[in-house]
């Protein structure tokens, strides 16, 4: 057996009659849109096929007539404006859209995202005093602003007026600013989720007096990077963004392409995890300035350096980020008792700017909230970022604790923070306090939302195809998970470091491929035939023009027991690995004191009766059935390990049949005796035997009186018994030791499997979570 890592949550239910106006879609489609909370076909038009029509007026948000008004009159008498951004994909892409649209209109402007590293996160009063000194009297923030109250008050001191566009979390209190463009604040405005980069499109419509598609490119990377909900206004800028960004000739998008060696049409998870990381890097480890320079460039040779310039600030990215994982994952595993219920880790010399990364790692590995915090023991200050789980609501929480932050702001599941070094210890004594108030056990586990099961001969590129249909996928919309139970036919270890799984799935039908990343640990837990459980995503492997099906693999479990097969291996101990989390019992019936992995030996009779066993070591050979048998009777165990060999083999001797005995008999009876000594060999030559054949039927008739034997000489008894050579205890002995050799040593994989699972007592197995349907 082998326990999923997540909560499996099977979401499948009959299809529901106020869905039955869904005509023309597969019950697939049908159930996928369902789940989703579509059951009209006017609905379901509209999530399958988006369209701008379906677009809001960006004047129903509050605060954009009188910006726009401000801007027009900045424009008119040739003010200067400052956009002022954030350094992360969304933060970028808004301040690139918003610089683009205020130069289209006519306006004098630059850009200023702060250093991360020597301003924080947000508006900031040094960076203010720096544009009044530089004329500026008009500031726009893109997705940034909301919580920067004493900013906006400095900026309102100067004279400046500030126009705050946003779309992060709002605090108690609102700026004092000139204006407010924020969806959470607009009471009017239907939807309220959109991306930074989606609140800087509207104020450029609102600006241009026209739908500014060219922008479409810039709206997708902020939108799909920053895992806003893709749901509403934020699914229609994705997936036409989407199209636009494949087919565009914006300079930084071309270089991008070319150096992240981007083919074809690009998707959500080409900017998730190939334009969006690296746009973000640069603002991680120094000014993010060159991320909006590549963006803004009007000349391909400049962006071609500058996105050369952004790919290797990422690769520093991705070694600085497993370096600090590293010791952070250490940290926690080395501290005493069980995992907190919240992880706070913190540590002079971290680079801030890709702690959120670090905090993910610590979230994905423990399923804990996770806070990480670089200190600057100049300041006395700790500043770093957070990342949750689907349960603890990272903003509602702190913002309980607020007192103990000089900067906070964020989401539910992500959040930036800086506090006094003193305040650590106090954070993680309070956000633990309120995770134990308010969750449970299961709230700490990782829930995979599975749409249904469905068979390794219903996978085709037919069904994918109707997935995909629901694409883009993220936040609020994910990829759907499907259930697969079959027996791979084969297992494999991939990747330069061969800790990843690669399955082949096939029956008559149907082949699949299933990968999964970053289980290679597995590969010793699998027994050869155990049939899978397993979650993943459906998919198409596109190679050289080939299409393969394949899925994903997210989790993996085994309900039933495992054999493991190592008889008459010399070297069991390269392949048997114990989980950390599981303990083996090495049992022996010959009073055997060696095991692999030097494990303690108990002889089978001094066995505790183990209510639930990880695994069970067979290191020698039972000397009777039965002892094996009363033995897998009164223990339960997950996984048994025939480790046992043959020193000297009953099996490949000649064994004699009743026929073999009758002519020996008759032989005696003609002869009157034999010399076991000096005609055995010559005997067993003549028949084709062997020796021990010979002296074994000898010493049956023996047994059963049918002979007498004096110094080597066999003669026939006088008045022999009338007895069955069962009645021998030899003849039982040697029978039923080839027969244990034959079931236990001999047989294949399969009739060894066969023959355990007649006698194990198996421990219950997992009992999911609903019933299963397939499609």
């Amino acid at each position: 057996m082998i326990q999923s890592k997540m909560k499996w949550n099977f979401t499948y239910r009959e299809l529901s009659q106020t869905s039955e106006g869904l005509a023309g879609v597969t019950p697939l489609t049908r159930q996928l849109l369902e789940k989703r909370e579509i059951y009209d076909a006017q609905t379901a038009e509209s999530f399958l096929h988006p369209s701008l029509d379906d677009l809001h007026d960006p004047f129903l948000m509050e605060g954009m007539e009188k910006s726009i008004s401000r801007v027009k009159e900045a424009i008119a008498q040739e003010e200067p404006i400052l956009v002022f951004g954030d350094y992360d994909a969304d933060g970028v892409s808004s301040t690139t859209l918003m610089v683009e649209a205020l130069r289209k209109a006519g306006a004098d402007c630059d850009f200023y995202i702060p250093n991360r590293f020597t301003e924080g996160y947000g508006p900031n009063e040094a960076a203010f005093q720096f544009a009044s000194d530089s004329g500026y009297a008009v500031i726009i923030t893109v997705d940034t602003g909301i919580a920067a109250i004493p900013e906006a008050a400095f900026a309102k001191e100067l004279g400046i007026d500030l126009i705050i566009t946003d779309h992060h979390e709002v605090q108690e209190v609102l700026p004092e600013a000139f204006s407010i463009i924020h969806p959470k604040t607009s009471a009017d405005y239907p939807f309220q989720e959109l991306a930074g980069v989606g609140v800087a499109f509207k104020f450029a419509q609102a600006l241009l007096g026209r739908f500014p598609k060219e922008f479409l490119d810039l709206a997708v990377i902020g939108t799909i990077a920053d895992l806003v909900p893709l749901k509403g206004e934020n699914r229609i800028l994705a997936a036409v963004g989407l199209q636009a960004i494949s087919r565009s000739n914006r300079p930084g998008i071309q270089a991008l392409r070319e150096v992240c060696s981007i083919e074809g049409d690009v998707n959500e998870e080409t900017i998730g995890f190939t334009i969006g990381p690296r746009l973000n890097a640069v603002g991680r480890l120094q000014d993010a300035s060159p991320a909006v320079d590549l963006l803004l460039s009007e000349s391909l040779e400049e962006a071609k350096e500058i996105a050369a310039f952004i790919n290797q600030l990422n690769q520093e990215r991705q070694k600085i980020v497993a370096a600090i994982a590293k010791e952070a994952e250490e940290m926690v595993m080395n501290q005493e008792g069980d995992t907190d219920n919240v992880i706070v880790v913190a540590k002079e010399g971290w680079n801030p700017g890709v702690l959120g990364i670090v905090a993910s790692k610590l979230v994905r590995q423990f399923d804990r909230p996770s806070i990480v915090l670089a200190i600057d023991p100049e300041k006395g200050e700790a500043k770093g970022s957070a990342r949750s789980i689907a349960a603890y609501d990272l903003f509602a929480n702190c913002m309980e604790v607020r007192g103990r932050f000089l900067h906070f702001g964020g989401h539910a599941q992500a959040a930036g923070m800086t506090l006094k070094v003193e305040e650590i210890e106090g954070l993680r004594r309070d956000l633990i306090q309120l995770a134990e108030e308010k969750l449970s056990e299961d709230d700490y586990q990782q829930v995979l939302e599975v749409e249904t099961t469905v068979a390794l001969e219903d996978i085709s590129l037919k069904q994918i195809e109707e997935v995909d249909q629901l694409r883009p996928f993220g936040m609020g919309n994910p990829k759907p998970l499907f259930h697969l139970k079959h027996t791979p036919k084969e297992v494999r270890l991939i990747g330069s470091k061969k800790n990843h799984l690669k399955f082949q799935f096939q029956s008559e039908q149907a082949r699949v491929d299933g990968i999964a990343f970053g289980m290679g640990g597995l590969y010793s837990q699998l027994s050869p035939q155990a049939t899978l459980d397993l979650v993943g995503e459906l998919g198409i492997n596109e190679w050289n023009g080939r299409k393969n099906l394949q899925v994903m693999i997210k989790d993996i479990r085994v309900d039933e027991w495992q054999l493991f097969d190592y008889r008459g291996s010399k070297h069991i101990e390269k392949h048997l690995v114990i989980p950390p989390a599981e303990s083996y019992t090495a049992v022996s019936f010959r009073n055997q004191t060696k095991a692999p992995l030097d494990l303690p030996v108990f002889r089978a009779e001094d066995l505790p009766n183990e209510g639930d066993m990880d695994g069970l070591l067979l290191i020698d050979l039972p000397q009777t059935m039965s002892q094996l048998s009363e033995l897998l009777e009164r223990v339960q165990v997950r996984k048994v390990f025939a480790c046992y060999h043959l020193e000297e083999s009953t099996f490949l001797k000649t064994w004699p049949s009743r026929d073999h005995f009758k002519w020996f008999y008759g032989m005696l009876l003609k002869r009157g005796s034999f010399n076991i000594e000096k005609e055995s060999d010559l005997l067993a030559d003549r028949k084709g035997w062997d020796r021990s054949m010979v002296e074994f039927i000898s010493e049956v008739f023996f047994e059963l009186d049918f002979v007498k034997i004096k110094n080597g000489i066999i003669t026939v008894a006088s008045q022999p018994s009338q007895k069955d050579l069962n009645e021998s205890s030899l003849y039982r002995e040697r029978e039923e030791q080839l027969q244990m050799e034959r079931t236990l040593y001999y047989s294949t994989y399969k009739e060894l499997k066969d023959w355990f699972d007649q006698h194990l007592n198996q421990p219950s197995k997992h009992v999911k979570e609903e019933v299963v349907y397939g499609l």
